[in-house]
């Protein structure tokens, strides 16, 4: 139960529909085990009557005698249902309250889950596949509120109905009720024993659901390659793989519960045939009445399904274990990137790396070594290098994506570490190398630094970033849904409309992950000359492959396997004759090949 005292927090939040619940869980049983009582009492009356009616043959009394009995029963009939129906309302209230609290419970720590996501770092999300995070804020989540709600709502029941009927046995007689407790310590030893194997096979369930819902996440993220490589096959027998191991799982913990519930019974069933034979040798002696051999039955049948459930509740307490287990992992993970100040600033712009190495902790590849440069307000600085030579790298640093292994960041003279994150991130235009859009309209997708924009402003940053009449060509125009990861849009279109949710920001520093790929060379100078307007007096980051995009910028730097090993204006570097000469020269004579065929 370690794992799951992380819930008791919500117990006490819940804590007055937990305690309502608790006592109506205890009233429902006093109603429950008081039928036994008259029970006992109309066995014992139809016995004495039965000799009574029959010493009174031949006197005429016999119908006064049966009409009173008669009566008798239809009253302790009428009881039994009374107390029944009590029963009822006591168990519906008892359901109203803890089931809810369940319910309750459950929104609680969703919400918790996906805020917490929401805090920790990249690398995180490079650490664990998106199938397994869903997993846990869905599946394991779920079989925690089993446990928050019938899991505790049982086992309370479960335990009120035990110590209740255990009292009321041993009230009527102490030697029957020893006997037919005797199964008992055997039932405990087996739910002690089942409990350990039950627990190991939740967790390799859970396990392998988070495998299978990771697979499908992203066979269906990747279909398009799927269906184009003639891969559906081998997907489907990959899946069938992946089912028949969650599969066999599951028929493991289902083989353990299937020989726990007859065993159980098994044991139920001894108790009454003890309670019988023993019961029996009692009235013999007269110590007990066989009213009260019949109130014995009706408790033993009164702890079968307590007894039954109890397997069911222990199944339930120790799948939300292993789950909550899971879920305790993430929750218990720290934020590698925090934000030491709370103070909102705003930015001047001006960026310097000072010595600055990287290397990527869970791979272990040194993506940067010894970078050292300065960006001004003002200024275009450009990055190029080959694939791999760190360019994307920078990017993350500049965001606080990730730390640096080594030397020292500052923006405005001050350290990257001191700034408060969310205010920083909130002055700076980031466009990826991998465009992402969500399935929502595409105004909404360019406002997503801010839903509240006004159209104006969504239009003129659509301009700027020249997709505008792309836009509008489209049937809802602004108002377009775009499907997932906006596979509705070109390459280009999907790029543009990237940019122009960067520059809706009017960012202090904007980043461009090389984001200009997939347009032509016409489009991409319109863009660059907008931008040039728009960020006047702030900063441009461009990473860029082709040197068509850079030319124009006030400093550009030459990366090659993490080191910066030119730096320069266009002009300069040119007539350095170096790495940025050669790459200029290939690419020209890439682009006359091209023209010529």
């Amino acid at each position: 139960m370690k794992d799951l005292a992380y819930l008791n927090k919500f117990f006490i939040k819940y804590r007055w529909r937990l305690l309502p619940g608790i006592l109506f869980v205890v009233i429902s049983n006093i109603f429950s085990v008081l039928p036994a009582k008259v029970i006992q009492v109309a066995f014992d009356l139809v016995t004495d009557n039965i000799g009574t009616y029959r010493l009174f043959a031949g006197f005429g009394r016999q119908d006064m005698i049966y009409s009173i009995f008669g009566s008798s029963l239809l009253l302790f009939g009428t009881l039994v249902l009374v107390l029944a129906l009590i029963r009822g309302l006591f168990l519906f209230l008892m359901r109203q309250t803890l089931i809810l609290m369940s319910r309750h419970i459950e929104y609680d720590l969703k919400n918790e889950i996906y805020s917490h996501y929401q805090q920790l770092s990249l690398a995180f999300f490079r650490r664990n596949n998106t199938g397994d995070l869903m997993n846990r804020v869905t599946e394991d989540v779920s079989r925690v509120r089993m446990y928050l709600g019938p899991g505790v709502m049982y086992s309370i029941n479960t335990m009120v109905l035990f110590i209740m009927v255990i009292y009321a046995m041993l009230l009527v007689n102490f030697r029957l009720a020893l006997f037919s407790l005797l199964p008992l310590p055997i039932l405990v030893v087996s739910i002690y024993y089942v409990n350990n194997i039950i627990n190991h096979r939740s967790e390799k369930i859970q396990e392998r659901l988070s495998s299978l819902s990771g697979f499908v996440q992203e066979n269906f993220s990747g279909i398009r390659v799927i269906k184009s490589y003639v891969r559906e096959q081998f997907a489907r027998d990959s899946f069938a793989k992946e089912s028949e191991g969650y599969k066999t799982q599951s028929m493991a913990l289902v083989q353990v519960q299937a020989l726990f519930y007859p065993m159980m019974l098994l044991l139920i069933g001894i108790s009454n045939v003890i309670v019988i034979y023993v019961g029996g040798t009692e009235v013999m002696k007269g110590n007990v009445t066989p009213g009260n051999v019949a109130e014995f039955i009706v408790y033993l049948n009164q702890l079968m399904f307590p007894v039954m459930s109890l397997g069911w509740v222990t199944s339930l307490i120790q799948r939300a274990a292993a789950s909550q287990k899971r879920i305790n992992q993430f929750l218990h993970t720290e934020p590698e990137i925090k934000s030491t100040n709370t103070e909102p600033r705003e930015i001047g712009g001006q960026i310097t790396f000072k010595n600055v190495s990287f290397t990527y902790p869970d791979t272990g590849i040194e993506a940067l070594k010894d970078v050292s440069f300065v960006a001004e307000p003002g200024e275009m600085v450009a990055i190029i290098g080959r694939t791999g030579s760190g360019k994307s790298t920078i990017a993350n640093l500049i965001m606080r994506m990730y730390d640096a292994s080594g030397g020292e960041i500052k923006i405005d003279g001050h350290q990257l570490k001191n700034e408060y994150l969310d205010s920083y991130r909130a002055q700076i235009g980031f466009v990826p190398q991998e465009v992402f859009l969500f399935s929502d309209t595409i105004a909404r997708n360019i406002a997503f630094s801010n839903i509240e924009l006004q159209t104006v402003a969504i239009e003129q940053a659509a301009k700027d970033a020249a997709v505008y009449k792309n836009i509008i060509e489209f049937e809802d125009g602004f108002e377009t849904m775009i499907g997932e990861r906006g596979i509705t849009l070109s390459g280009g279109q999907k790029q543009r409309v990237s940019i122009a949710r960067a520059i809706v920001k009017q960012p202090r520093i904007l980043i461009f992950d090389d984001c200009l790929s997939a347009v032509d060379t016409r489009t991409e100078e319109e863009i660059l000359n907008n931008l040039g307007r728009i960020m006047r007096g702030k900063t441009s980051i461009i990473i860029a492959h082709r040197i068509s995009t850079i030319k124009n910028a006030d400093k550009i730097l030459v990366l090659d396997e993490g080191r910066i090993i030119e730096q320069g204006t266009h002009q300069s570097l040119m007539q350095q004759k170096g790495s940025y000469f050669e790459l200029y020269e290939k690419q020209l004579l890439e682009e006359q090949e091209t023209n010529q065929n």
